[in-house]
């Protein structure tokens, strides 16, 4: 699919010099002022990029190269994949390809902090403080023990928009995407959607 930037169609500084030139530039009178054509200028660009972002879905900035683990991963394996790959979190998935939940960072600093616990200096001080530190439950040993479930996910036609919205709403970071099947094609985080500048091109 052939790709274009939104970033495009941003608009640059106008002088007035810069608009009077272009008015010029087209023949025939123009019964309009600087002001008014500055004022539909940038009008429309703001309706050009909401359209834009509005057409812009999931399957256009999610990543499809998904770094999952299964539900009787250990969660060490967990805390390797996670720290090999720089993220931060990961889908965990069924033996059949069903998203069942996802493990973040919060959900190891829970198991390790105890609820309420959302920052790493958090554990840090009650294992410094506390004289023990207790890195996680026993009976926690897989990655069903402590994912947060069931998974938040979208599917490939949701528009960015939305998705940025949910993510907001639900205090997450990254969702799964799903293709028709139901199985999970890709995955989506915040810095996809802040990163994201390419749009489909209109055919």
């Amino acid at each position: 699919m052939t790709r274009t930037k939104i970033d495009a169609c941003i608009p640059v500084d106008l002088s007035d010099d810069d608009i009077y030139e272009a008015m010029k530039d087209i023949p025939g009178y123009l019964d309009i002022t600087l002001s008014d054509f500055k004022e539909v200028y940038l009008r429309a660009y703001r309706h050009a990029t909401d359209r834009l972002l509005k057409s812009l879905k999931a399957e256009h900035i999610m990543t499809r190269d998904v770094v999952a683990v299964e539900e009787d991963t250990p969660l060490a394996e967990v805390a390797k994949v996670m720290a090999q790959r720089r993220i931060s979190g990961v889908p965990v998935i069924a033996r059949e390809g069903r998203v069942v939940g996802v493990i973040s960072e919060k959900d190891f600093l829970l198991a390790m902090g105890g609820p309420g616990t959302t920052t790493f200096m958090e554990v840090a001080h009650k294992c410094l403080g506390g004289g023990q530190c207790l890195v996680v439950p026993s009976d926690a040993t897989r990655a069903a023990d402590i994912m947060s479930t069931p998974a938040v996910t979208v599917t490939e036609s949701w528009p960015v928009t939305e998705i940025s919205e949910l993510m907001a709403r639900k205090g997450i970071n990254r969702v799964p995407v799903l293709g028709p099947d139901g199985t999970m094609t890709g995955i989506i985080s915040r810095g996809d959607i802040v990163g994201s500048s390419l749009v489909p091109e209109t055919p």
